[in-house]
């Protein structure tokens, strides 16, 4: 298997130093500040970006040791193909979450809605355009999540992927 490397463009801050009792998604973490300390050299691409008011972050899921094919997510009780989940049990660590952008002062990035642990190695930033993502007059499945997706709002992260299951 050909070997991938990324190199981060940065670090994420929050206040979530330890993964239990961090919320899961961004929906559950409505209101919780964090920001990005992007590398020097990176800078000059945020150029344009405070437009926006969302934004993509693509993350190197560290904490996360080790995969498995299935899990047992943190909305459910029965154990789910990995790819049919956003668990961090990956086999490539590789996380995303679309949050508030506040401002940009130089290199720091001030953000919302945080559901990321302190310390995450940032690997990208997108905009967030919705209608890129969904063309209206489409019927969107979210299949498992169908029924579950909004206890996302409470639920917080426990220590099932502290270890390798």
């Amino acid at each position: 298997m050909k070997t991938i490397e990324f190199k981060s463009i940065g670090t994420i801050h929050s206040p979530f130093n330890d993964l239990e009792g961090m919320p899961i998604q961004p929906i559950g973490a409505k209101g919780i500040k964090g920001q990005i300390n992007l590398k020097n050299e990176y800078k000059d691409g945020l150029k344009d970006l405070e437009g926006f008011s969302h934004i993509i972050l693509i993350y190197h899921l560290h904490l996360s040791k080790g995969y498995k094919l299935e899990v047992k997510p943190f909305l459910d009780t029965e154990k789910r193909g990995i790819f049919a989940t956003r668990a961090p049990k990956r086999p490539n660590p590789i996380g995303m979450s679309v949050v508030h952008l506040d401002k940009i002062e130089g290199s720091t990035i001030f953000i919302s809605n945080v559901d990321i642990a302190n310390g995450t190695p940032l690997l990208d930033i997108k905009p967030y355009i919705p209608h890129f993502d969904k063309e209206e007059g489409d019927e969107v499945c979210i299949g498992w999540f169908e029924d579950k997706y909004h206890e996302a709002v409470n639920k917080k992260s426990d220590n099932r992927y502290s270890d390798f299951e």
